[in-house]
């Protein structure tokens, strides 16, 4: 993973600020853990993060935990639920597999336009994921981070995906 190139295109200082404090949480490993994200640390940035425990078993994401920000956008915290209970099943598979190829291979990701689209509310931004990993090396989950502002979806088609400008380190 390419952290300089990633965190070179980043735009938002808020999404700055949280893949800086994802560089310095990893140490010396490839990834850090979930434990290493210190909140205190990202404080100003908490409403706009998520995250994501994946289960190499059961090939689930479960969520761990989302922003204010992020929770106002699905109506719903994150904690404990299924990836697969929050997405728009027309969304899932795309959704499911960008999630699995940063724990895989493991990959940094940044996008910016339009980040989401759910319950007729449309956000438009930049959106960042980084993977963690107990152990420091196999990926295991993710955390995430969306800064947007709200449009009307009635400028974009209903079945569009949301994937401009995505980029990968």
């Amino acid at each position: 993973m390419d952290f300089a190139a990633f965190q070179a295109v980043i735009v938002s200082p808020a999404l700055k600020r949280v893949a800086g404090h994802w560089r310095d949480a990893r140490g010396d490993r490839a990834m850090p853990a979930w434990e290493d994200i210190k909140p205190s640390a990202i404080k100003a940035q908490l409403p706009i993060i998520w995250s994501y425990k994946y289960d190499p078993l059961t090939r689930t994401f479960t969520g761990r935990m989302s922003g204010d920000k992020i929770t106002a956008i699905f109506e719903k915290n994150f904690r404990g639920v299924l990836m697969s209970d929050l997405v728009r099943t027309s969304d899932f598979g795309w959704v499911y597999a960008l999630n699995k190829r940063i724990v895989s291979e493991p990959a940094l990701y940044r996008s910016e336009g339009r980040v989401f689209k759910h319950l007729d509310r449309c956000g438009v931004g930049e959106r960042i994921v980084m993977p963690l990993s107990d152990d420091g090396v196999v990926g295991d989950g993710i955390l995430g981070a969306t800064e947007y502002r709200l449009e009307s979806t009635g400028i974009f088609a209903p079945s569009e995906p949301i994937r401009e400008n995505e980029q990968w380190f």
